[in-house]
């Protein structure tokens, strides 16, 4: 028997101690600083949504293909990063899971994970050291857009084996995978 760990729809604010939302700003977050025109007029600029970090080595972007999962969706891994942001964005048009523990100590049960369905216009930026999960592509094989540490001394990606904690994702009602 499997736990349900239910997916809450991803917003920024309840996102905020994982890392970024990489998504237009709000009206309500707009500024002159942060939102503008360029290039004569032809394109409006939501400046600085979110900030790569790095410890040593290289800011990389790479293309990751991942597999569609079926709902409910069955947890194996978490893992993190200690030297740097790692972001990610849809190329493909799919909806996908974002599981998340916070930084430190390894999460120890179903208790340390919150569940996030993101839409296929928003992204994310884990900050350096959050544990999460692989991606977790609904709808169909996708592309992603990765934004991360490369090409730097020391390992940065640590993992923890879950799969024996028996905890499945499943959608709130109103989210419809595309």
């Amino acid at each position: 028997m499997s736990t349900k760990l239910i997916a809450k729809t991803l917003v920024k604010a309840d996102f905020a101690p994982y890392g970024a939302v990489i998504e237009p700003y709000g009206k309500d977050e707009e500024t002159p600083e942060n939102c503008y025109h360029i290039n004569n007029g032809y394109a409006y600029c939501h400046d600085a949504i979110a900030e790569a970090s790095l410890d040593a080595g290289t800011v990389g972007m790479s293309i990751f293909r991942a597999k569609m999962r079926e709902c409910p969706i069955a947890l194996s891994v978490m893992e993190y990063h200690p030297f740097g942001t790692q972001a990610f964005f849809s190329m493909t048009g799919q909806d996908y899971i974002v599981i998340v523990a916070k930084a430190g100590e390894p999460p120890k049960s179903i208790d340390d994970l919150t569940a996030f369905y993101a839409k296929s216009n928003q992204g994310v930026q884990y900050d350096a050291n959050v544990w999460h999960h692989p991606l977790l592509v609904l709808g169909s094989d996708a592309n992603f857009l990765v934004v991360d540490r490369i090409h730097g001394e020391g390992k940065n990606c640590y993992e923890l084996e879950i799969g024996d904690w028996n905890i499945c994702v499943e959608l709130e009602s109103e989210q419809v995978a595309v």
